[in-house]
């Protein structure tokens, strides 16, 4: 069977083939579950080198200028300016351009929010609506027994469920989830009381501090977690489970 646009019915992934990918894509999916995380390999979960620079340097340059100039127009639109840039660079390198869009995107909403108040600090608002969103999304996991980092590395371990039939794995993943809530949790902490009181120096170096540099701390933690349950090996079965018949 095809749908309306002549594609094979099989060939359109489904929602858990779809999110299985995502998860892949994601900076947690850069290392196999039970693999030893490498330097390599977490510089490649933050997107290289220059994935390293594109989460940066927007938010640096909004600092440093804004610092120096008080000038919102000019500390907003310049991180603009170099996320097009990002853009049009990889373009023509023909590198994955979709890391770089969605930098793009929230760096000019959230130009666009402190354009149209005219309040530096609203540049920061879609940040912490973005953590908040992530907070109760992990929370909620935690609440339905279903632990988000479980579910992600599952899929990424091609083992559905095994951390719920697996002590071992669930109280890893059961871990690793509540240190995600943490950052957010720390994050929403820091940021909400700077933004409230209007300290936007402050609130943007806070938010530098907290992005990638804690992000990349706690991806590390995660993998050496989920390592420690996902390498165990498989438990040598008993002995009368050895010499039992299949019809005993």
């Amino acid at each position: 069977m095809t749908n309306e646009h002549g594609t094979p019915d099989e060939a359109r992934p489904t929602f858990h083939e779809a999110f299985a990918q995502a998860a892949r894509n994601a900076g947690i999916g850069q290392v196999t579950p039970g693999e030893t995380p490498t330097g390599a390999s977490l510089l490649k979960a933050i997107g290289g080198v220059r994935g390293l620079i594109e989460s940066i340097l927007p938010g640096l340059g909004f600092l440093v200028i804004y610092t120096v100039t008080k000038n919102l127009a000019l500390a907003v639109i310049a991180p603009v300016a170099a996320s097009v840039l990002f853009v049009l660079v990889r373009l023509v390198t023909r590198s994955a351009v979709m890391p770089a869009v969605a930098g793009l995107l929230g760096v000019g909403i959230s130009a666009g929010l402190a354009l149209f108040t005219g309040r530096a600090e609203d540049n920061f608002v879609l940040g912490i609506a973005i953590n908040v969103v992530c907070l109760v999304a992990l929370l909620i996991s935690l609440v339905v027994r279903r632990p988000l980092i479980g579910i992600i590395v599952s899929l990424l371990a091609n083992d559905p469920g095994g951390y719920r039939a697996d002590k071992a794995k669930g109280r890893v993943v059961l871990v690793a989830t509540w240190c995600w809530v943490g950052l957010f949790a720390i994050r929403l902490l820091a940021e909400l009381p700077l933004y409230l009181a209007g300290q936007t120096e402050i609130l943007a170096a806070v938010k530098l501090f907290l992005g990638v540099p804690f992000y990349a701390v706690l991806l590390w933690i995660t993998w050496l977690l989920v390592r420690a349950a996902y390498a165990r090996p498989a438990p040598a079965p008993l002995a009368s489970d050895a010499v039992s018949g299949p019809g005993d």
